[in-house]
């Protein structure tokens, strides 16, 4: 048995690596939540309403794989989250660094993928197929916002104000 949790065959390795990504997942909602805040802060509460809702879905994302650690035998440990950034100097700046975030956990969740694969772990295999489909919609969204942001930049504020309606309306469809 040494080199697998308790009795369940989660192998040390992928345990080490799904604890990680807990780790990331919840900062990843920290960060969320500090965008959360610059926007409260810039008046743009339509855009704090989506990141909140971001935040909500990166917690929900930590505890799926908390829940399936435990649920093979596995023991979670939690780190220590990093104080996230603060400051943005744009709308536009904001979902530069959440398109690339949400890249940057998609890299994550593929190293997760392939220790699995790796140490051939099927049910972890199977259970991150829901993650890997999450997170192309997590950048699709992200990039759609983006994108958004980009033709705006020039435009009149009164277009800015739109989208924060529109950005608004997440959870709400």
């Amino acid at each position: 048995m040494g080199n697998e949790s308790r009795t369940t065959g989660l192998n040390d390795r992928m345990l080490s690596e799904l604890n990680s990504q807990i780790n990331a997942e919840l900062y990843s909602a920290y960060l969320y939540l500090s965008m959360c805040a610059w926007f409260e802060d810039q008046n743009l509460s339509g855009f704090a309403t989506w990141m909140k809702a971001q935040a909500t879905e990166e917690v929900t994302h930590a505890m799926k794989l908390f829940d399936y650690c435990a649920d093979r035998g596995g023991r979670v440990v939690l780190d220590a989250i990093e104080k996230p950034q603060v400051e943005w100097g744009s709308p536009l700046e904001v979902f530069e660094a959440v398109y690339a975030h949400e890249r940057h956990v998609t890299s994550l969740i593929n190293g997760l993928v392939d220790t699995a694969i790796e140490t051939g772990d099927h049910a972890t295999r199977t259970m991150l197929d829901w993650f890997v489909s999450e997170q192309v919609e997590e950048e699709a969204s992200a990039d759609a916002v983006l994108q958004h942001l980009v033709m705006l930049e020039d435009a009149p504020a009164g277009l800015l104000y739109m989208l924060d309606r529109e950005m608004g309306q997440r959870g709400q469809e």
